[in-house]
């Protein structure tokens, strides 16, 4: 195969250690040296490490990602004038099985690279995105504490025979707070404890689900799991406000773009803030195509074909932070009366109708792929999104198409009729 690159290096990646594949041309006319060597990861290490890949006159690094142990090799040789770093998913430079050592790995790597084979780059942000992406990451985690939090609360709750989960849609409102609070404190009366309510919790069959709910064995120990639980979602919320006040001015550095964003139904400032962090404010420049993009968010449906069979369409499992943002925009999205709304009932009734759970999850899925597709068009194009209305896809239909639909659902409801259709001049 046709040399591409003259002096390349491979590096495979462990948390202690790194071996390093260079490959240099020869003393002799047409022949080609590889050295293997291994360094440690200390970070002094590691930059002296790309001084002496310099030094041989190495212009273009390759590397499998191996999570956060790639990022300080990444950046030790970013600070160096290498032509390309790049470092590409191992699933696509998978050895085989039984033929694997680390320096085998970098020499297959080395191989691959300077030879110019397919190999696409991973998406590293820019230091001051990552500050974003980190921010936003924990900031999720931080939410899920949150939220387990909860749950252990509701769990406490139960065991003393409250009910309140049963009346109330949040245990962590001011009504709700206010009545654990007064169980903490020694009151017991169902009574006394339902006046606690506020606004519209105060009507007639409310308060009186409420005190019924609210009269249980609770006890001095639960009081004290009560207690506890509370000042954990208390510190939480402390911490998710103190994260979302690091985030804005990190944010504000691409305020064009989070403003364009922002115009799409859905997107708030956490799901504007996590898509800078994971995207960037030009995935076209790196995805290419919004289908690129899809495929490695992992909000498409995979391929697995074999003999003529499709044996599954499941989406994978990338995008682990963020899939579940987009998602979350798009429970948001179709709640607003517009295109997303009607796309959203029109795959639902193509899926097996509303009273299929189904339906629904594979439904909002597509909304968000639809989603992910409006925003990589909107900063493209650099112009905020202008909703084209609830009634996008009728205006697209023909006549035909439209009379067609119309008469199937009829038939639907009366199985068995003949249908016939006049025309007016007829009539």
């Amino acid at each position: 195969m046709r040399v591409l690159y003259d002096r390349v290096a491979a590096i495979d990646v462990h948390k202690d250690m790194v071996k390093v594949a260079v490959r240099v041309p020869g003393k002799k006319r047409g022949t080609r040296t590889t050295d293997v060597l291994e360094y440690r990861t200390f970070y002094g290490v590691l930059q002296a490490m790309a001084r002496e890949l310099r030094g041989r006159g190495v212009t273009h690094v390759v590397m499998e990602a191996s999570g956060i142990y790639t990022e300080p090799v990444y950046y030790a040789l970013t600070e160096l004038d290498f032509t390309e770093v790049l470092v590409v998913n191992p699933a696509h430079v998978k050895a085989l099985k039984g033929h694997k050592t680390d320096a085998k790995d970098a020499v297959r790597l080395l191989d691959l690279y300077e030879c110019g084979a397919v190999m696409r780059g991973s998406y590293i942000p820019s230091p001051d995105l990552k500050e974003v992406r980190d921010l936003v990451r924990y900031r999720v985690k931080t939410v899920q504490a949150r939220t387990s939090e909860i749950q252990r609360l509701q769990k406490t709750l139960e065991s003393a025979g409250i009910k309140l989960d049963s009346v109330v849609s949040d245990i962590t409102g001011d009504s709700s707070t206010a009545m654990i609070k007064a169980l903490i404190d020694g009151e017991r009366r169902g009574q006394v404890l339902a006046d606690l309510a506020l606004g519209r919790m105060r009507t007639a069959g409310k308060l009186a689900d409420l005190s019924m709910a609210l009269e249980g064995r609770f006890t001095g120990h639960h009081a004290l799991m009560c207690r506890l639980h509370l000042d954990q979602i208390k510190m939480f919320d402390n911490a998710v406000g103190g994260l979302d006040a690091k985030i804005s001015p990190l944010v504000a550095r691409y305020a064009a773009e989070a403003d364009l964003l922002k115009t799409i139904p859905g997107f708030g400032d956490v799901v504007t803030a996590g898509w800078l962090g994971a995207i960037g404010p030009a995935p076209h420049q790196h995805f290419g195509t919004a289908e690129r993009l899809a495929s490695w968010v992992t909000l498409c449906p995979g391929n697995y074909i074999s003999a003529r069979k499709s044996r599954s369409g499941r989406t994978g499992d990338g995008g682990s932070y963020i899939k579940p943002l987009l998602v979350q925009a798009a429970w948001a999205a179709i709640r607003v009366p517009g295109r997303l709304q009607a796309r959203f009932h029109r795959l639902v009734r193509k899926f097996g109708g509303p009273k299929n759970k189904g339906a629904k999850k594979r439904a909002i899925i597509a909304i968000a792929h639809t989603l992910l597709k409006i925003a990589c068009a909107v900063l493209k194009a650099g112009r905020p999104y202008c909703e084209p209305g609830a009634d996008f896809y009728t205006r697209r239909e023909s006549a035909q198409a439209r009379q067609d639909y119309l008469l199937r659902q009829l038939q639907k409801l009366n199985p068995g009729c003949v249908i016939t259709i006049t025309p007016a001049e007829a009539a």
